[in-house]
């Protein structure tokens, strides 16, 4: 058929070029006739479908347990019992990416898993690249300008995901944006975390999420667990389900679904050099005269805000050395967890989806 319809467009063809010696007023009719010819006997080219083969799922575990804690070591034991693939010792942005970029071949990327403890105050305890900074929205939007981050290759598509398991980046909106822009690609993978905090190696579960309440007071300088009860109860009215003395009070889930108390600290360092400086360094001679002068500084307040934590909610002192002025402030909170239970059937906890919207922010 198809060797009939070239003939077919050949003879035509001719006898249009034959035409056009024997009179030249219909040499443009037959002209359109001949295109008009070749555009009905045109076969169209279809399109194969390409089927795409994705790389397991990888895990990196990017930090290490201090002291007696063990959420990385848990978190761990979880992903290996699932049959995930364990990458440790990347504690950077550009360590992940330059062993995703080595490791990446023909078959892009799954699912990527990145464990890291963190909380909303705190924020990640990920470096931006070795030795640098902490991963903030500022220091890694530094990075990415001074282009010192490595860009991610081809090893991922619209498809791929990269998963944060670090508890509050979703209410850090401008440093989850930040990420998304540090993992740019020919294709983006989607960022994906949690507004809840993440929990691995529970009593009642090998890993679950809970929705936090925080509280904070001075450090060293706790008005007590009955004010702080009070306090909190007042700044979350819409929590019934809490007994908020309770759970101030117990360090763990003794029952599926009970709240208890995780705590944490937050410490603030501020120097001032007044050697070629007009101003005249202030003297202080009591606490409250330095929360008045930190009050008057905008730039002071202004990063107070960010964590928005009141200037009270700190404790201060100061010390002078030379030209230079250091104050230095810290403040306790206190993470009340209240763990997501299914609400019907048998009580357990909600099984973490990274697929569930409700339980996990794509981005």
């Amino acid at each position: 058929m198809k060797t009939f319809l070239k003939k077919s467009v050949f003879v035509t063809a001719a006898f249009l070029a034959t035409s056009a010696f024997i009179s030249c007023d219909s040499s443009v009719s037959k002209e359109g006739n001949q295109n008009q010819i070749i555009a009905d006997n045109s076969i169209p080219i279809s399109k194969e479908n390409i089927e795409i083969i994705y790389q397991k799922p990888i895990v990196f575990i990017a930090g290490f347990d201090k002291g007696n804690e063990t959420f990385y070591s848990k978190a761990r034991t979880y992903f290996q019992e699932k049959g995930l693939k364990v990458i440790d010792g990347q504690y950077s942005l550009e360590e992940i990416i330059v062993w995703l970029n080595k490791n990446g071949n023909q078959h892009p990327f799954s699912d990527i898993h990145i464990v890291n403890k963190s909380n909303p105050y705190k924020g990640m305890n990920l470096e931006t690249v070795v030795r640098g900074d902490k991963i903030t929205a500022e220091t890694l939007r530094k990075t990415i300008t001074q282009g010192t981050l490595p860009k991610l290759k081809n090893v991922v598509n619209g498809n791929s995901k990269i998963v944060f398991h670090a508890s509050g980046l979703v209410e850090n909106k401008a440093l989850l944006k930040t990420l998304k822009d540090a993992f740019h690609s020919a294709e983006n993978p989607k960022v994906v975390a949690s507004p809840y905090h993440t929990i691995f190696g529970g009593k009642f579960s090998d890993h679950y999420l809970a929705q936090p309440y925080y509280v904070f007071y001075p450090t060293a300088y706790s008005p007590g667990k009955m004010d702080l009860s009070k306090e909190i109860a007042k700044k979350y009215p819409e929590e019934k389900g809490i007994d908020w003395y309770d759970a101030l009070n117990n360090e763990e889930e003794r029952y599926v679904g009970e709240a208890y108390t995780t705590q944490f600290t937050i410490p603030i360092k501020w120097e001032f050099d007044y050697f070629n400086s007009d101003n005249e360094m202030p003297k202080f001679t009591i606490v409250e005269d330095v929360m008045d002068w930190i009050e008057s500084r905008d730039e002071l307040l202004s990063e107070l805000k960010e964590y928005n934590i009141s200037v009270e909610k700190f404790r201060w002192n100061w010390s002078v050395k030379g030209s230079k002025l250091v104050i230095r402030g810290r403040t306790t909170g206190l993470c009340v967890l209240k763990p997501l239970i299914k609400p019907y059937g048998d009580l357990k906890h909600v099984e973490p989806d990274t697929s569930n919207k409700r339980l996990y922010a794509l981005k």
